[in-house]
């Protein structure tokens, strides 16, 4: 039975209609979270989010979970690619993830990247939450 570790949270916007950023095709933080794995070898750790995008039916995006502060598609651990499905609504894109390659350290910093097409705008909610435990 796994020992619980550490969890984290990172809510950049708690409500629909904020930030209200264009999406970018270069990769944009919305999320990032430092995860106490206290030396642990193969932590197991899930990270999951949800986004909210604002757009035309049909205009893609990608969501991205970095090992790391800072964005490198070398540390990149998962990818999610969609399209939104509402027109005229936030359609809420939620994401469940898990690093099996998890470094033993004290400390394992994540982070979440959105990008896509321009005229979609990132309308909240965003959040961004991880979970650390033993292996056994």
């Amino acid at each position: 039975m796994g020992v619980f570790l550490d969890a984290r949270v990172s809510i950049n916007s708690n409500q629909p209609g904020f930030p209200g950023t264009p999406l970018s095709s270069t990769p944009e933080l919305f999320g990032i979270i430092g995860l106490q794995t206290q030396n642990v070898a193969n932590p197991i750790v899930i990270l999951h989010g949800t986004v909210g995008i604002l757009g035309d039916i049909g205009d893609t995006f990608r969501i991205e979970i970095v090992r790391g502060a800072t964005y490198a598609p070398a540390n990149v651990i998962y990818t999610l690619e969609g399209a939104v499905s509402e027109d005229s609504n936030t359609d809420n894109k939620s994401f469940v993830a898990a690093d099996l390659n998890a470094p033993a350290s004290l400390q394992t910093i994540y982070s979440s990247f959105i990008s896509g097409v321009s005229t979609s705008i990132r309308n909240g909610p965003e959040t961004f939450v991880g979970t650390a435990s033993s292996p056994d």
